[in-house]
């Protein structure tokens, strides 16, 4: 049914996908042994959404957009077209899915999206969920293109798409904290908070597997793709994880935890890539 590459490909996808939605799951135990919610202005709170910021930044750069030229141009096309259409529409797909889904982030007092008569729990884990689907989307795009390209450049986007799912996988761990600790908070009890924390985090392996399972229709517009995946992600940074991390007294903190998860998620990149 499923050529060899495909198989291959959903294989790595399910490995390193399964692996960012495991570290999800461990951030979301946190709640089972915390006494209690850690304030917004608790130093790692900024730290660990810098460190979250810095590194979509660079696996935005290294992993999506540079192999989007690349291979735009390896296919005769005129490299930043796509590159730049695709980043352009990732964004615009984010802001819509942010102006039309019910959403609230942790410690807004009001909901954004359209009028929705949700909990306010089940708004807090869809604001997670929502920015967890161009991470799957991401990850399954370069196993689709490791396992479709032969040779040394096959070779490069695989050591890319585990570069990035390590990277990933890094950040998700607080992000798993930062969505079962204000569920908990919000009155559900600590089981039903683990496990909505983890759940938050499945939408990366089932996007990362329909990516790869889309691939070969999608194989002319994969420039267009990892643009996409690059600009939602730039998106989530720019309207959520920067401004948020330099609230309160300890902006500097925010700063160097940007300036960490760019640094280890460039290393990761070239050093596997």
């Amino acid at each position: 049914m499923f050529s060899q590459d495909t198989v291959q490909a959903l294989m790595w996808a399910a490995l390193g996908c399964g692996f960012t939605w495991l570290m999800t799951t461990l951030g979301s135990a946190v709640v089972l042994f915390s006494p209690k919610d850690p304030n917004k202005g608790d130093l790692s709170h900024h730290i660990f959404l810098g460190f979250a910021a810095g590194v979509m930044i660079a696996a935005s750069m290294w992993s999506l957009l540079s192999p989007a030229i690349e291979q735009a141009e390896e296919l005769g096309q005129i490299g930043w077209i796509p590159a730049a259409g695709g980043f352009l529409l990732g964004v615009a797909f984010l802001i819509a899915l942010d102006t039309l889904l019910p959403h609230l982030h942790a410690g807004a007092a009001e909901p954004e999206g359209l009028p929705s008569a949700w909990k306010r729990t089940t708004l807090l884990v869809s604001a997670v969920t929502l920015h967890n689907i161009p991470e799957g989307m991401s990850v399954g795009l370069l196993f689709a293109m490791a396992s479709g390209t032969a040779g040394a450049a096959g070779e490069a986007y695989l050591g890319m798409a585990f570069a990035l799912a390590i990277g990933i996988g890094l950040q998700n761990f607080p992000e798993g904290a930062a969505v079962s600790l204000p569920l908990h908070r919000e009155g559900m009890s600590r089981v039903k908070a683990f496990a909505a924390g983890s759940l938050s985090g499945i939408v990366e392996p089932v996007f990362g597997i329909l990516v790869v399972l889309a691939s070969g229709w999608v194989a002319p517009f994969m420039p267009w793709l990892l643009a996409f995946a690059a600009g939602a992600m730039i998106y989530v940074v720019v309207e959520e994880l920067i401004p948020e991390a330099h609230l309160g007294e300890h902006s500097n903190v925010g700063t160097l935890g940007v300036i960490a998860g760019f640094t280890i998620m460039m290393v990761l990149d070239v050093a596997l890539g």
